[in-house]
């Protein structure tokens, strides 16, 4: 099944009209037409909807209220995305709401109860438009995510253009329970960011590949990390396995570094510092452009990081 709204002047009729499709009818195709629509708060799509906009992303859906809530949110396996740009509302979701006020989130950080794993998501040709401001994350994969190919995704804007993390139950980091959930089998090609503060982070993850990004005019172009909360995850020999990233381009001026590699993490609850072994992982034929504006920096910073391998990589400054 094929739905084809008509999208008129009203946010708030906007957004009722799409949710309740999104809701209400059989999984099908959510054709949106070309222009640019504003609606009241994010879109919350279930599994197996494509949503999709006019080619040359000459749709785009521009969200109006402060609620944080991303424009769409993806809760069910087997959904596609495609040929649509994104415009949040202004948002400061603080530190740990890198699954809020974006364009785009699959999965989440911080569950109410033990999810079910969503699989099976494409997304392709997507923007999002953060203009000028630096609070919120443009595209965030968290939690119970696997299987998911990102193409072609362009950010302006926002703070990191793409951000994978683990996610658990709780409210809070201090009251995590049960089961920890870490993306993997993610593939992403063709990611484009600028005028952020950083392009890409992996956070706790495995058989994970990115390559062929170009990050420019950021603060930070990527970094590989081991979560800040590592004593707090429920053990797999997965985690830090398999991960590769591959051909990317960076052009940056920050205070620190282009691009962090880390394998050590501090608990924000107790303090403790656990170390994450790498396995099978490799950065290779990365370009890294710029000079740092603190008093201490470097292009290039490597902490306690075992078991990844660097191949080709060049830095200017």
């Amino acid at each position: 099944m094929t739905l084809r709204p008509v999208l008129g002047t009203d946010p708030v009729s906007n957004h009722r009209m799409l949710q309740d499709l999104l809701s209400g009818s059989p999984a099908g195709k959510l054709e949106l037409p070309p222009g640019r629509h504003e609606i009241a708060d994010g879109l919350r799509v279930p599994g197996g909807w494509t949503v999709r906009g006019a080619s040359e992303i000459g749709t785009w859906l521009v969200v109006t209220e402060r609620t944080g809530a991303p424009v769409l949110h993806v809760l069910g396996s087997d959904v596609s995305i495609s040929d649509i740009g994104l415009q949040p509302a202004p948002s400061d979701p603080g530190e740990h709401g890198g699954d809020r006020g974006t364009g785009l989130t699959i999965g989440e950080y911080l569950y109410a109860a033990e999810p079910t794993w969503i699989s099976g998501v494409d997304v392709r040709r997507v923007q999002v438009d953060h203009g000028n401001l630096r609070t919120a994350n443009a595209i965030g994969v968290m939690g119970a995510v696997s299987d998911v190919v990102i193409r072609d995704v362009t950010v302006r804007g926002g703070f990191t253009g793409l951000a994978v993390h683990w996610g658990a139950v709780g409210a809070d980091v201090a009251s995590l329970v049960g089961p920890t959930f870490h993306p993997h089998r993610l593939d992403v090609a063709g990611l484009r960011v600028s005028g952020a503060i950083e392009g890409f982070y992996l956070s706790s993850v495995h058989d994970v590949r990115v390559s062929g990004a170009s990050l420019t005019d950021v603060e930070m172009g990527f970094r590989l990390l081991p979560g800040d909360n590592t004593d707090r995850f429920v053990s797999s020999p997965d985690i830090g396995a398999r991960i590769e990233i591959a051909d990317v381009d960076v052009e940056w001026s920050g205070p620190l570094y282009a691009v962090r590699i880390a394998g050590w993490g501090r608990s924000e609850i107790d303090g403790k510092v656990t170390v994450l072994e790498y396995r099978d992982s490799v950065v290779r034929d990365c370009r890294l452009t710029g000079t740092g504006t603190g008093n201490s920096w470097s292009p290039l910073l490597i902490e306690q990081a075992h078991g990844v391998t660097l191949q080709n990589i060049s830095m200017t400054s």
